[in-house]
This record gives structure tokens, C-alpha cells and sequence, in this order.
């Protein structure tokens, strides 16, 4: 069992409540704040146990950085994505990783019925019109509809099964792809993300970051989606080749998309922002008060299991509880 006051390495900054939290039971020691980090690390190597961090703008965990920290036992990761983490490193170093799931799937998957929404609909373009003063020249053109539309998800997990629920709520018919099928749904699978693109109109992507969905969304994809296609990203913005997307979108091979993520965000390419047939979110998934406090406390929590000696709440897969060294 971790000893009392155990210290935490905090590798960016977090939410009040996080650092709060870490601070009431352990020693905090924050990485970006550290007048001279490279004595932080060489001071923290020979005894520390336990990270956090995870969350918008943080940089990636890699191995070549954890391997300083040779007792390291545990790292609390804020987001349900975690490929900023080396977990592969972990696994092979007896290192738990946790994530904060379930949390924020609600939260999630109402933000990507609205982006669809938005995007279908053009709500956000239709309220500039109105704040423009045009409605005084006449109505706001008609727009497309989510009747008679079928939709498809890539990454059916804990989210795109929320998402599905949502959709099938609005009447669409849903089908997906995933790395394998899956016995507990009874939506139509399909074992390629081309040939889900050719069956519906609607794809809502899902699908973790890292390099085994990197440009998974290409061109080729966004052609078989076809002249009346929508795309959705609420996954991870590494998931699209953008300048595929933008190519689709000026070239009308797709009707529009709507994206809540973006390859190198905050920062969105001029090309994207100046195109009207789509929507921009900036990241707001789970970006609700009552979502972030809630992935904020498991991130406390799940340290506090491990310092008890107990199972971390939410270890992700590469790294299950117990760690093997």
C-alpha cells in the first residue's frame, strides 16, 4: 500500500477540484509551475509513485520520460481518450493507467445529436442570418433534414451506443463499424469503414486517437459517403485527414460535416473556418460543469483507490489491475 502523503506529480494544469483533491491527501508537486524541472524530476525519480494529468493542451506521456521514475506504480489520466499516455510502455513496466469513462458518455452523446442538428439543419448559420438583420430581406433558405436518412457510427463503445439510442430516438436507422462485431446490438455491421461510408448518409465518428485511427476518415471514405453525406467528429480530430475534408467539402463530394475536434486544436485551419457548409465546435463534448466535476473527482478517485491499496476504478484495457512486472 502507497504510504501516507504519498507524492503525486501533477504534469499540467488541471481544474481546481483536481489539484485540491491531490493536495488534501498527498503531496503535489506541479510539473509546469517547477522553477527548475529538470531538478523537480531528478529530486521526485527514486520515490515517486503516482501521476496525473490528461486534459486539453497537455503533452504526451511518453516512455522515455516515465522510464526516469523507476518505482512508478500509477497514472490518473483526465479525458476518456488517453493516447497521449504511453499505455503500451505501461504494460510492459507493471504502470496502471485510468481514464475517467462513463462519466461524461451522457454529456457526450447529447453534444453530438446537436452537432448533427446544427449541422443538418444550419442552426448556427441561420442564427447569423437573423443577427445579420437578413431575416428583414426574407426567409433563411431551406435546409436538408434528418428524414429518411441512415446513419452510421464508427466506434460503437460506450458513447456510440448512447449516440446510437439518440439516433434511433429520431428515427434514423443506424449501422456501424467496428473492430469487430459486436453479439449485444442488433444494428447492421460493417467490417469496413468504406463500405459503411456507401450505406448511409450520416457518419458520426467516435473512434479513439493514436496511430490505429490516424486518417482512418481519408478520401477514399468521404467518396463512398457521397454528394448527400454528412460527417460527424466527436472522437478524436486525428481520426480525419483534414485536407481530404476540406477537398470534399470545396469539391462537394460530401454535403457538409460537423466537427467538435480537430487534428491540431485549439488551432483549426483557416480553410475550415472560412467554409460555411460546416460547423465548428470548439471541443465542447463534455464541456458541462456537471460532466467536468465528475471526471475531475475519478481522477481523485482513482488515485485514492490505489493509495488504500485497493483496484483503481478505471484502469484502461493495456493496463488491467493487477500490473504485472
Amino acid at each position: 500500500m502507497a504510504e501516507d502523503k504519498a507524492d503525486v506529480l501533477l504534469l499540467g494544469p488541471a481544474m481546481p477540484l483536481i489539484v485540491e483533491g491531490i493536495e488534501r491527501f498527498f503531496t503535489l508537486h506541479k510539473l509546469w509551475e517547477a522553477k527548475d524541472r529538470d531538478k523537480l524530476i531528478a529530486d521526485l525519480a527514486p520515490r515517486l509513485k503516482a501521476m496525473a494529468g490528461g486534459g486539453g493542451g497537455h503533452a504526451a506521456i511518453e516512455g522515455s520520460f516515465l522510464s526516469k521514475f523507476p518505482k512508478l506504480e500509477m497514472i490518473s489520466s483526465f479525458g476518456v481518450g488517453y493516447d497521449h499516455v504511453d499505455a503500451k510502455w505501461c504494460a510492459a513496466n507493471g504502470v496502471t493507467v485510468t481514464n475517467t469513462p462513463d462519466v461524461l458518455t451522457e454529456e457526450v452523446a447529447d453534444t453530438a445529436l446537436g452537432l448533427l442538428l446544427c449541422t443538418v439543419r444550419e442552426f448556427p448559420q441561420a442564427e447569423r442570418y437573423l443577427r445579420a438583420g437578413k431575416w428583414l430581406g426574407g426567409n433563411y433558405p431551406l435546409t436538408a433534414s434528418l428524414r429518411e436518412r441512415k446513419a452510421g457510427i464508427v466506434g460503437l463503445g460506450r458513447i456510440g451506443k448512447a449516440i446510437a439510442k439518440r439516433m434511433e430516438a429520431f428515427g434514423l436507422t443506424v449501422a456501424y463499424h467496428n473492430r469487430s462485431k459486436q453479439a449485444d446490438v442488433s444494428y447492421s455491421y460493417f467490417p469496413s469503414v468504406v463500405e459503411l461510408a456507401k450505406n448511409v448518409d450520416i457518419l458520426m465518428v467516435v473512434t479513439p486517437g493514436g496511430a490505429a485511427t490516424k486518417n482512418l476518415i481519408n478520401a477514399e471514405v468521404l467518396q463512398a459517403l457521397g454528394p448527400k453525406g454528412i460527417l460527424i467528429n466527436i472522437g478524436r480530430g486525428s481520426a480525419v485527414d483534414e485536407a481530404a475534408l476540406v477537398k470534399a467539402l470545396k469539391d462537394k463530394t460530401i454535403y457538409s460535416a460537423g466537427l467538435d475536434v480537430f487534428a491540431d486544436e485549439p488551432r483549426v485551419s483557416k480553410e475550415l473556418m472560412d467554409m460555411d457548409n460546416i460547423v465548428l465546435f470548439p471541443h465542447l463534448g463534455s464541456a458541462s460543469i456537471h460532466t467536468r466535476q465528475a471526471m475531475g473527482q475519478l481522477v481523485v478517485d482513482n488515485l485514492l483507490a490505489w493509495k488504500a491499496g485497493k483496484p483503481p476504478l478505471t484502469p484502461v484495457p493495456e493496463t488491467p489491475w493487477p500490473p504485472k512486472k
